[in-house]
């Protein structure tokens, strides 16, 4: 008993980690087999997001070309044909290949190029993608996902995906610090929760301050029940039935999750960054947050993302900041400055125009008051 008692302080210290971190025998059985736990599908229709969202509304204007976007995930399928990766970096050292096909599907859902013959594609088809592996399983080591957010801002990214849940810890909460400073905008989701979790508490790095934390929506855009709603939720987005890109070429029709409508919020972001390079990662966020469909209580932060409006939404307190500085005021020894009066100039000329003066009256006396005089014999007149 006092063996026991002696390492439950250790135990419990363990136990945030332990949450996210899966047995060993879980991870031996990802390493033997690389492939999705389900099959994907060949068979799609466009989805009801994608129609929902419009966000092929706003691709004359912006499709997210120039923008970087980091997808911190299980890695991504480079092979399938909706699916252009620029680069792959593993941090598990189990290959860049998506064994679980979230990063994928998330990936699809962002960026995924148009096809012919497919009804789906991404929000920002012209984002260039990078795959940071954090995990190869279902749980994944929360120090690993500090490094990919890191190593994320390091290679420019100027948008990072996180579809992860995971609890507060140091090393976590300055990849997030860094990645800001560096300024990328960190979309991330509010996670999922159900009955049998108990009470539900924050995830993180959704909850720290700078991120965009995104909750789900249902198709009849009320907010999703497993949506996290002790995360302070920023925007939601749709993360139910959806369709997305999945190994192998193939599809999936009914995913779910914060982490999806984290996907969706990430494809929106690099839109808006794309048509306004000049915005940094806060005024981004505001962007977006502001013309959000509108709050629907808790949990729903200020509604569902709103990809037309984030676009071309005209905000005036951002005009005013982005408007051209004046021009600055010359220097004092540039402006030439008058001469001081010269008194002895002002004298001279107020006796020449006294001259003047006198000289006119006299003209006038003698040229119309004299002759007047002599006609009257200088008798003064009579009045009428």
């Amino acid at each position: 008993m006092r063996r026991l008692a002696a390492i439950t302080p250790v135990l419990s210290m363990l136990l945030p980690i332990a949450l996210i971190t899966p047995p060993a025998s879980a991870d031996a059985a990802k390493k033997d087999t690389c492939a999705p736990s389900r099959p994907g599908s060949l068979t799609l229709s466009e989805p009801w997001a994608q129609r929902r969202l419009d966000f092929t509304s706003v691709w004359p204007l912006t499709r997210g070309r120039g923008v970087t976007v980091a997808i911190v995930d299980s890695g991504v399928d480079a092979r399938h044909p909706q699916l252009k990766v620029a680069r792959s970096v593993d941090l598990t050292g189990t290959g860049t290949q998506d064994c679980m096909g979230h990063g994928t599907s998330v990936a699809g859902i962002i960026a995924a190029t148009e096809r012919k013959g497919s009804p789906f594609a991404g929000v920002a088809p012209d984002a260039r993608l990078i795959s940071i592996k954090q995990t190869n399983a279902e749980r994944g080591d929360p120090a690993l996902l500090a490094r990919a957010i890191a190593k994320a801002a390091d290679l420019g990214a100027q948008v990072i995906n996180v579809s992860v849940k995971a609890v507060d810890r140091m090393d976590l909460r300055r990849a997030v610090g860094y990645a800001l400073s560096k300024d990328a905008v960190i979309v991330a989701a509010a996670g999922n929760v159900t009955k049998d979790d108990g009470t539900p508490s924050p995830a993180y790095p959704a909850a720290y301050p700078g991120v965009l934390a995104v909750g789900s929506s249902t198709p009849d855009d009320e907010l999703a029940e497993f949506s996290n709603t002790s995360t302070p939720v920023a925007v939601l987005a749709p993360g139910q039935d959806l369709t997305s890109t999945w190994p192998g070429g193939t599809y999936q029709n009914d995913l779910k999750g914060t982490s999806h409508a984290t996907a969706y919020v990430s494809g929106v972001v690099a839109l808006v960054r794309a048509r306004y390079p000049e915005l940094d990662n806060v005024r981004v966020r505001r962007r977006v947050v502001l013309t959000a469909d509108g709050t629907k209580g808790t949990g729903t932060g200020a509604g569902i993302v709103n990809p037309r409006l984030a676009v071309t939404m005209i905000l005036p307190s951002e005009v005013v900041a982005v408007a051209p500085q004046e021009p600055a005021s010359l220097s004092d020894d540039a402006i030439l400055k008058a001469d001081p009066p010269d008194e002895h100039a002002i004298g001279v000329a107020a006796i020449v125009a006294g001259g003047a003066l006198g000289a006119a009256a006299l003209t006038v006396v003698a040229t119309v008051v004299l002759p007047l005089g002599r006609r009257r014999r200088w008798r003064p007149g009579e009045a009428n």
